[in-house]
């Protein structure tokens, strides 16, 4: 983690403000980029919430999930999964002969 220096106080409603600077070197756009929060100990993140994130079945977080066709991101253990039940799905149909 890189310290930026800025300093910044909450208001009463729990509110912090990005200064400009910030939002424009993180290419973070007002109304459109969504922030997820995360805390590890007494700290705060704020991460850009997009790719490399949660699984869209499970909501698993982690950096060891991947994008598919679609824009779909799954998972390791859930790609696994789909598979197998697709891979039968088809087998069962007769449309692969390999189980």
């Amino acid at each position: 983690m890189k310290t930026t220096g800025i300093l910044r106080k909450v208001n009463e409603l729990g509110r912090v403000t990005l200064s400009h600077e910030l939002r424009k070197i993180l290419g973070i756009e007002e109304r459109k980029t969504h922030l997820e929060i995360f805390t590890e100990g007494e700290a705060i993140i704020l991460e850009k919430y997009g790719v490399g994130r949660a699984c869209a079945v499970t909501g698993e977080i982690s950096n060891n999930n991947k994008v598919y066709e679609g824009d779909i991101l799954l998972s390791p253990e859930r790609v696994k999964r789909l598979y197998s039940q697709l891979h039968a799905e088809m087998y069962n149909k007769g449309l692969i002969t390999i189980l």
